[in-house]
């Protein structure tokens, strides 16, 4: 085409790698590098390098994907070297700025030294017009702004909690024997004696409908419109109900259904040391969804139990067990803007240590089953399968370290909203969690074939209701989902759970699916063998 536009190609997450050739010898105009997360181009052929020389490159110096104001003076420099491959070089953001919220000035209640390290979206913006300055007129033209960067980051290394000698003693202190639980079939033996479940036990996956009502009595407190000792009553009505609720249906493993939760990570953000959480930094989730990720900025402790005594309340409700809910490690990392400092294995074991210590206070206050929520796993595997050995290793290693100090009777359940089995599933498994609960309803059970093939042994649930949906599943519906997971599955490995948790759905559609799911279970229950 003669009057064609230029053609810009952004190439984000991550360096271009072997497409880079590819890329320099089409027609396009300008390239962008991600020169955050990856890293300048070496060691190019005579064609290639002749080709980019040609271009506009584009350096993504600024970090799009995080909001620490960065280290100016290393991002000039890598213009610099950019300068070599082209004359013809502009600044840019690594990645779209949808990942950061909008402006750190509209954090008013953010300590100010810890906001004097970060860089929202309106200030990364500045950066990038500090850097294309100093392209222009020289590094001595943006001296000031480069030194009050290194200033920061120079501040932010010294700053008390960014690194906390317990912290640090207490991980370098770790042996294997940390990350090690006993044999699954000695812990099943133990289980099966302590809990006494019946075949195809039934569970949800924690939460419950988050209704109007418990959505103000949080804003209440948070205003100081009501007392702490209101909002723990209104608290524990809700646990009552939701409880009583259970018992009346028949499901086997109880939940506290988490109203005192406004989000599953910003809740722990909340109770631990070395996060902070934003009044305003939302960010887009998916669709027209958003949320308010925390920021982990130092070494990260547990001052104290989190959920003890909501599970212990729980607890006394009932004699069915009841199950302790975590959010774990990975999934917390995912889902907070993380410090970027250490590399993220270091981060995920200190989340995992804090972990650790709650499990273990759960297990001593009486609570036999603990979930240790992972719905992120998949989502932060890197995209290059070169990295991705690495990940999986220090993000296998950090659920082990949080839930391998219990007792062989203790039950561990895990749960992955959200992952695609077949993935990861040989990672899925080294996680050695007794029950691993899974998305399935909305692909009719198309994950139990992964699970079959890879000989996976361990509990499994796999969802047989869509909570994404308004929608009511019939007990035919339900039944037609059980028998073909256990077509596939032993029936003494299989759990019948929901796909994922109830916080999004109402009160109505959650009762009338929950007692279709029971029915049908019962039914299942009748007709086919425990030793199926």
């Amino acid at each position: 085409v003669a009057e064609r536009p230029a053609l810009f190609v952004a190439a984000p997450y991550g360096s271009l790698g072997d497409a880079l050739p590819v890329l320099a010898a089409s027609r396009v105009e300008a390239i962008s590098l991600d020169l955050v997360r990856g890293s300048l181009p070496t060691g190019l052929d005579a064609q290639t390098a002749g080709s980019l020389a040609t271009k506009t490159l584009v350096g993504g110096v600024v970090d799009g994907h995080n909001i620490w104001r960065g280290d100016l003076e290393a991002a000039f420099g890598s213009l610099t070297e950019l300068l070599s491959l082209s004359p013809d070089v502009a600044v840019s953001t690594s990645t779209s700025l949808l990942h950061v919220p909008h402006d750190v000035e509209d954090e008013p209640e953010l300590d100010a030294r810890l906001k004097s390290w970060l860089a929202f979206a309106d200030q990364k913006v500045a950066q990038i017009a500090i850097l294309a300055r100093g392209l222009v007129d020289g590094h001595e033209s943006i001296q000031d702004d480069l030194t009050a960067a290194t200033a920061s980051l120079a501040d932010r290394a010294s700053a008390p909690g960014v690194r906390v000698d317990a912290v640090r003693a207490r991980e370098a202190a770790l042996t294997e024997a940390d990350f090690r639980r006993g044999a699954y079939e000695d812990r099943l033996a133990a289980q099966d004696a302590a809990l006494g479940l019946p075949f195809l036990p039934t569970t949800t996956i924690g939460s419950f409908p988050q209704t109007g009502d418990i959505r103000r009595s949080r804003a209440q407190l948070v205003k100081g419109l009501i007392t702490e000792a209101e909002y723990l009553a209104r608290m524990q009505a809700e646990i009552k109900r939701v409880v009583d609720l259970q018992e009346e249906i028949g499901i086997d493993v109880i939940v506290h259904g988490e109203p005192e939760r406004n989000d599953m990570v910003q809740y722990f953000a909340e109770n631990l040391d070395g996060f902070a959480v934003t009044q305003n930094g939302w960010v887009q989730s998916y669709g027209s969804r958003c949320t308010r990720p925390s920021i982990l900025w130092g070494d990260v402790s547990r001052p104290k139990p989190i959920t003890v005594d909501w599970s212990t309340y729980t607890q006394s409700l009932t004699e069915k067990p009841v199950k302790g809910m975590l959010t774990g490690p990975v999934t917390i990392l995912a889902w907070s803007f993380v410090r970027d400092d250490q590399p993220l294995g270091e981060t995920a074991r200190q989340v995992a240590l804090a972990l650790r210590d709650e499990i273990e206070d759960l297990e001593s206050a009486g609570i036999r089953v603990v979930q240790v929520d992972e719905p992120a796993l998949r989502e932060l595997l890197p995209l290059k399968r070169s990295a991705q050995e690495e990940y999986l290793d220090w993000s296998v290693g950090s659920f082990r370290l949080a839930t391998a100090g219990v007792r062989d009777e203790t039950q561990i359940h895990t749960h992955l909203c959200y992952s695609e089995f077949g993935v990861v599933i040989d990672a899925i498994r080294n996680l050695d969690a007794d029950v691993t609960s899974i998305e399935a309803a909305r692909s009719r059970m198309e994950v139990v074939h992964d699970i079959q093939t890879s000989g996976f042994e361990h509990g499994i649930g796999p969802g047989v209701y869509d909570i994404h949906s308004p929608r009511v599943p019939s007990v035919a519906e339900v039944t037609e989902l059980l028998e073909t997971a256990l077509s596939a599955i032993p029936g003494r490995q299989l759990w019948v759970n929901p796909d994922c948790g109830l916080k999004t759905r109402g009160y109505d559609e959650t009762v009338a699916s929950l007692r279709n799911i029971l029915e049908a279970t019962r039914a299942v229950r009748e007709r086919v063998s425990i030793d199926a």
